[in-house]
């Protein structure tokens, strides 16, 4: 049916043009423009260096890259370099693509990949027509309204969720910016309130819990009410009021640098996209004494402590979460120290997998399980895993006296499959510049510890094996003194942290992976790794990382928190 009406779309002859002249609202990389400049093509973990090639030809057979192009978010990262080059480029693909698909052939026709397309031509409008002459101006308005027509149609087709706000979105915005469109943005306006309140929990949160698509649908919300401001039309009081309740929520999930926190399948976010949406959406002053989204987090000095500290989402909405409780992050200003290895799914099913499991997460595990499982969904998309066993009950605890710096936590993942209850202590500095905390296993009751003497038994009293993993960002240099039994850690920036532990466990540097979204294969990093066995009911390491070098030159590494000082 996509293909039925985006052919009888293409057959309309419409005659449109910009109502307001538009202003770009999608913020791009300029790293990954030059590559497009230079002829590189990174998509879904494949690339192709071939200069002078048409985007539409990099892979005609992989579907996901196809729909990852034909979204043409490319165009953000052309028009953040802004020269002639760029320029040439954007417009030969955009009018390439109208005379290759633009009477409705391709799967690029469908709701929200039309969506997310109108709105990046349609935002970067005047960066595409510049130097075009009369018929080519014609030609891409003649697309823009053919296509806007397509999607007053199907909108509501698309997959719910994210995809159908994005068609929603992309159907207002072109409804409203357009000449002659106005009368298509009072349905999609309509469905979008109401799926705000269903995506939108009272708390800001979504399902999935992951952060990227909460900051993902939260730009979709402040671009659609900045549409509306723009043209004169009111703004509905649901969509200011999700917008209202989802920025604390990502407040709570920004590290000091300006990055989100990389949890259940998210990413760090477009750079600058977190920091300008909030800014837009005026957000309100954080609440500090709570969790976001099941996140906690811990902020002194230039130093910001992220925790998943909740239950990890369950059913359909855990097709692509992770076994991440208890998780932290850490970062220092604009580095990153500690970090999870990320989302995997870029580059391919075994690393989606691996990257999925507690052992990708700075947290404690017991060898050989996850505190969450990953069965294979049935009757489902082949391959799709979904999180089964997750913990039953999570706690997150301020003591008393302690002011929101020191925090304790636990879950229950392993009591089912080992008797033990993971518990985790964080403290946090005043001043930002040290982190002490304790990892503990304990078997609680009777009915836990009767399980944990049958596993012992079977280890042949040889204790439960566990480590407790801190991976580390790949700008960072680690050292590791194996006399004093400290790592040094040294950041880019001439900042240098030191590790120590209380010599329960056995400490060791290992390799890791950093897994991110735009790079052709995982970086290469390491982790330090704490290894032991649990031989009685309860057992803990203590640890600690503590700043003990400032940058050497503080002017390049500036924070961020002017511009989090502006949303307050």
């Amino acid at each position: 049916m996509n293909r039925f009406h985006a052919r009888r779309a293409a057959r309309r002859k419409v005659d449109t043009a910009f109502a307001i002249p538009p202003e770009p609202r999608t913020i791009g990389r300029v790293a990954r423009g030059r590559q497009l400049v230079d002829g590189k093509f990174l998509f879904s973990g494949l690339l192709v260096e071939e200069p002078g090639r048409s985007i539409w030809d990099v892979a005609p057979h992989r579907s996901d890259i196809g729909r990852e192009i034909q979204g043409c978010t490319w165009l953000d990262d052309l028009a953040a370099i802004g020269t002639e080059p760029a320029r040439a480029l954007a417009q030969s693909w955009v009018f390439d693509w109208i005379t290759r698909y633009g009477d409705g052939r391709d799967a690029g026709w469908t709701p929200d990949l039309t969506g997310r397309r109108l709105m990046r031509w349609i935002n970067h409008g005047p960066f595409i027509l510049r130097r075009q002459d009369e018929a080519q101006r014609k030609r891409f308005f003649t697309s823009l309204g053919q296509q806007s027509l397509f999607l007053a149609r199907r909108w509501h087709t698309a997959p719910e969720g994210l995809p159908r706000l994005e068609a929603q979105a992309g159907a207002i915005h072109a409804a409203l910016l357009l000449n002659g469109m106005d009368e298509h943005a009072d349905r999609p306006l309509a469905a979008m309130q109401r799926d705000c309140d269903i995506l939108v929990d009272a708390d800001g949160a979504i399902a999935n819990r992951n952060p990227e698509d909460l900051l993902q649908l939260f730009s979709l919300l402040v671009w659609t009410t900045q549409s509306l401001e723009l043209t004169s039309r009111a703004v509905p009081d649901i969509l200011t009021g999700a917008i209202d309740r989802i920025a604390p929520t990502l407040r709570a999930l920004r590290h000091t640098d300006g990055g989100l926190a990389r949890f259940h399948g998210g990413g760090r976010g477009p750079e600058g996209r977190l920091d300008a949406a909030l800014m837009a959406s005026k957000a309100r002053p954080l609440d500090k004494t709570k969790r976001h989204m099941g996140y906690l987090r811990l902020a002194f000095g230039r130093t910001s402590l992220l925790v998943d500290a909740a239950q990890p989402p369950t059913g359909q909405a855990s097709a692509n979460a992770h076994a991440s409780t208890l998780a932290l992050e850490l970062t220092s200003g604009r580095r990153p120290v500690i970090v999870n290895c990320g989302p995997g799914a870029l580059f391919g099913g075994d690393w989606q997998r691996a990257s999925r499991a507690t052992p990708s997460h700075s947290t404690l595990g017991i060898d050989g399980a996850s505190s969450s499982d990953l069965q294979v969904q049935l009757g489902g998309a082949a391959g799709t895993e979904l999180l089964a066993k997750v913990p039953a009950n999570v706690t997150c605890e301020f003591p008393n006296g302690h002011r929101q710096r020191r925090v304790e936590l636990s879950h229950d993942g392993y009591v089912q499959t080992h008797g033990m209850s993971h518990g985790r202590m964080l403290d946090l500095s005043f001043d930002g510049r040290k982190l002490q905390g304790e990892d503990i296993l304990a078997a609680l009751d009777e009915v836990d510890k009767a399980r944990f003497d049958d596993v012992l038994g079977r280890s042949g009293g040889e204790g439960i094996a566990f480590s407790l993993r801190f991976h580390l960002h790949p700008d960072v240099a680690p050292t590791f003194d194996a006399a004093r039994q400290e790592i040094a850690i040294t950041l880019p920036s001439g900042e240098e942290w030191s590790f120590h532990h209380d010599q329960t466990a056995k400490l060791a540097l290992a390799p890791s992976v950093y897994l991110e979204n735009g790079r052709l294969k995982p970086r290469q990093t390491q982790q330090v790794v704490l290894s032991g066995r649990a031989l009685s009911y309860a057992t803990s390491v203590r640890w600690s990382f503590t700043k003990v070098r400032d940058a050497s030159d503080g002017g390049r590494d500036l924070l961020q928190e002017d511009l989090l000082d502006a949303i307050d």
